[in-house]
């Protein structure tokens, strides 16, 4: 039913200015986009899952047919089913987007510096893994510190040595000779 329906759908919309011309009374704007609707008793879940992805207004009626005493006539009901939404598409960053986010390149030579000595602290143990909004440093698979890029400097979060989550601002080296010390023994902590 519903290849049937594009079927016609592409057809329509290929000749909507002669439709427009031939039925010239029923008002007919070739300029509106063509909108499909789909009507029958029911429809599988294939075909409503398949609708939710196509790019064109389309609409599912279903229908149901009443008879009342003392009339022959059948009386149908129309209601529409509703379409799912697609999910959303998931972004997926990689290191370099948030490198790219620094707009000193200065800092960002530096950052690129530090991140190559951070997976060099534990060659083979440390993964430096891209989210939405930092940069994830791990060691056998435990977090112990995220970067957070900014335009012209960078943040630095980690364990202190007591055990609390603390983010550190880094606008100058004498702020990350400060911080390195407190990243490298919270990874030490997570890697026994």
């Amino acid at each position: 039913m519903l290849m049937q329906g594009l079927d016609y759908y592409d057809y329509v919309s290929s000749n909507a200015e002669a439709f427009a011309r031939l039925y010239k009374h029923n008002n007919i704007d070739p300029t509106q986009q063509v909108r499909l609707f789909l009507i029958a008793p029911s429809f599988s879940q294939n075909l409503v899952n398949r609708c939710k992805w196509l790019d064109l207004p389309v609409s599912l009626f279903t229908f149901h047919c009443l008879a009342f005493e003392g009339d022959s006539d059948l009386v149908p009901i129309f209601a529409e089913q509703p379409l799912p939404t697609p999910p959303a598409i998931v972004e997926v960053t990689h290191l370099d987007d948030h490198l790219a986010y620094i707009t000193d390149t200065a800092v960002r030579a530096k950052v690129s510096a530090l991140l190559d000595e951070v997976k060099n602290w534990k060659p083979g143990s440390i993964s430096l893994d891209p989210i939405k909004y930092a940069i994830s440093m791990k060691v056998n698979g435990r977090v112990f510190a995220y970067f957070h890029a900014r335009r012209k400097h960078y943040l630095l979060a980690t364990y202190n040595d007591q055990e609390v989550w603390t983010e550190y601002s880094i606008k100058d080296d004498d702020d990350l000779a400060k911080v390195k010390p407190i990243m490298n023994a919270a990874m030490e902590r997570r890697a026994r």
